[in-house]
């Protein structure tokens, strides 16, 4: 048998495939409930966004039910369960835009027209008048984010960018979105954009940068919200 390469597995994917396994064995029965995201963090010794995004890739398997406010129950597996096909988690690609989208926009202060100032208006005009979530609202997050690459003229950057963010059209976006995305968050979103507009129509380089940060780590910040803290409450009441 010929030796085969050894895929690295990001370390969601092993928190999932321990708590998989756990489910498989008996440790955990159907509609028993899981601990919470808090617990496992501390058990496993790791960081609660990589419980999350493993919870969130057992949810999409069909192996768990979060329910918000509530707990994260153990469910039936389907009958054809298969892994996801996502490698990279939404946390680590979050970061990754907000390290690379925060240069970019430091660099766009340094370059901004006023065709590209008339362009983010448009996009932020457009944004602002819409009800968060649907279809329209993320093709218009998306255009924010590619007009301010598109900036420095460089179709490379800008495919880049719209490739970064187009990765967030995954069954994992879109169970944090269910969950933790509303009208609410889309207003402060916008102000973030706006913020970022702001600094590079000024051109100020540093602000923009520190604005495109800002706004990134808040995403990961609203996609972070614990799970539990509403049923820990309930039980402490009760």
């Amino acid at each position: 048998m010929p030796i085969q390469a050894v895929e690295p597995r990001r370390l969601y994917r092993q928190v999932a495939d321990q708590l998989r396994q756990l489910i498989d064995a008996g440790e955990f029965s159907v509609g028993d409930r899981l601990p919470t995201e808090r617990d496992l963090a501390d058990q496993l010794g790791i960081s609660r966004p990589t419980v999350r995004e493993a919870l969130i890739a057992l949810e999409v398997e069909g192996r768990i039910r979060i329910r918000v406010g509530s707990g994260i129950y153990v469910t039936d597996p389907p009958s054809a369960a298969s892994e996801p096909e996502m490698e990279e988690g939404p946390f680590e690609l979050l970061r990754a835009r907000e390290f690379v989208e925060g240069a970019i926009a430091a660099e766009a202060a340094l370059h901004v027209r006023p065709a590209d100032i008339e362009r983010l208006d448009d996009v932020l005009r457009r944004m602002e008048t819409m009800r968060h979530p649907n279809k329209m609202t993320i093709a218009l997050d998306r255009e924010f984010h590619t007009a301010v690459a598109g900036i420095l003229e460089n179709a490379v950057l800008v495919r880049f960018i719209g490739e970064l963010f187009d990765q967030r059209m995954n069954p994992y976006f879109e169970r944090l979105s269910i969950y933790f995305e509303t009208s609410d968050s889309w207003q402060v979103a916008a102000k973030e954009h706006r913020a970022v507009r702001d600094a590079i129509a000024a051109r100020d380089p540093e602000r923009a940068k520190g604005a495109m940060q800002q706004h990134l780590r808040q995403s990961q910040i609203r996609f972070s919200r614990n799970f539990d803290e509403r049923a820990a409450a309930k039980e402490v009441a009760e």
